[in-house]
């Protein structure tokens, strides 16, 4: 169920990546009908040990899904197999 399914977007303030990143997710959490959120990793120490060389990082249902780049078309079949 789409309800059930939900884009994590983990990044920083000032990362260019990120803003790109987010772009991406936020059109196909649009047109899907999912819900996406996104994380500071310099909110949480952490997240910040974990990704810091990774970001941006997508999770998808909390499991990663890519970092550095966001493939939309890899993004929206990963949420096709979830539907």
């Amino acid at each position: 169920m789409a309800a059930d399914i939900v884009i994590t977007l983990l990044g920083k303030p000032g990362c260019h990546l990120c803003d790109d990143a987010r772009a991406v997710i936020e059109r196909v959490a649009a047109d899907l009908g999912v819900r996406w959120e996104e994380r500071d990793i310099t909110r949480s120490e952490a997240d910040n040990e974990r990704y810091w060389e990774q970001i941006p990082v997508t999770l998808v249902n909390g499991v990663q899904h890519d970092f550095w780049r966001v493939d939309e078309d890899r993004l929206r079949a990963a949420i096709a197999k979830l539907r």
